[in-house]
């Protein structure tokens, strides 16, 4: 019994869709044979035609033909797309992600497989009870399935309501800091606004300082060349005195002099000069005298 490489309750559900499409393949060549069925009832009562009237029969087969080959074809279509989303829709639930490879539904090694597989399956001699036919009903997700995978979703939900709360305090953290960086920013502003200002005031005053020591620097500089000036008189000056004051001291020397010759040569300097030598004489006398009349120790 050729496989298809699923479990065996995949399996199941392939065949039972197989079952289905075998059944709707049937009744569409049932109509098919019906349509060719009609033509020779209705149109074909007579020994010989026309090729016009062959040409239109056939074009009118045709046209019914195409329609209800196309309406089945687009039929296929969407009840494959209905398969797809019931599987799908499952799969999202468990929060899985299927994919498909289109370019596999046309590989003729997989076709005929599948081909080997509806022979087997459907052959008279291989043709399994009719209770095994029953197409089951989609499970409820909520009943049996993978209690792991169960656990594993509680809990992916779980970090995922974390994550989202945590999202929520770094928006909350963000939009703070965002508030702040406004108010800082506006703080900045002010700040430049007021040390533009100041710094207008600081480089006038700053200029009026300049300007004030540099009128004080020439008022000192002027000062000091007049002091300098002051100071290198007066220092000629001194010289000049001091030069006057020793020639006075040396002409009062020289008077000095002079005065004590004219009167060591007078009258009354001489007889002075006399009366103090008699005197001193006189002294030394008495002293002898005196001497005799002291005892002696």
């Amino acid at each position: 019994q050729a496989e298809l490489g699923l479990n065996e309750h995949h399996q199941n559900e392939v065949i039972s869709y197989m079952r289905f499409a075998r059944f709707k393949r049937g009744l569409c060549l049932k109509t098919v044979d019906s349509c060719f069925q009609d033509l020779k009832d209705s149109r074909l009562v007579e020994e010989t035609f026309t090729v016009d009237e062959v040409t239109d029969m056939l074009d009118g087969l045709q046209t019914v033909v195409h329609g209800e080959v196309e309406s089945e074809l687009i039929n296929t279509t969407y009840t494959n797309v209905l398969l797809l989303r019931q599987l799908f829709s499952q799969a999202e639930k468990w929060y899985l992600k299927l994919q498909t490879d289109v370019s596999d539904l046309e590989n003729r090694e997989l076709l005929e497989q599948v081909a080997e597989f509806e022979k087997s399956e459907f052959t008279s001699s291989n043709k399994k009870p009719s209770t095994d036919f029953v197409k089951p009903k989609l499970a409820p997700l909520n009943e049996g399935g993978s209690e792991l995978l169960n656990k594993r979703v509680t809990c992916l939900q779980e970090e995922n309501e974390k994550l989202k709360a945590r999202l929520k305090t770094i928006e909350m953290q963000a939009t703070a800091a965002l508030d702040e960086k406004v108010k800082l920013e506006k703080t900045l502003k002010d700040l430049q606004a007021v040390q533009d200002d100041q710094k207008t005031d600081t480089n006038q005053d700053i200029t009026e300082l300049e300007n004030k020591v540099a009128e004080l620097k020439c008022q000192f500089e002027k000062t000091l060349n007049d002091a300098t000036e002051s100071q290198k008189f007066l220092e000629d000056n001194l010289v000049t005195t001091k030069h006057d004051l020793l020639k006075v001291q040396d002409q009062l020397s020289t008077v000095q002099k002079e005065l004590e010759k004219k009167f060591q040569q007078t009258a009354a300097y001489r007889n002075m000069k006399e009366i103090l030598t008699k005197k001193n004489e006189q002294i030394k006398d008495l002293r002898k005298k005196l001497s005799k009349y002291e005892p002696e120790d």
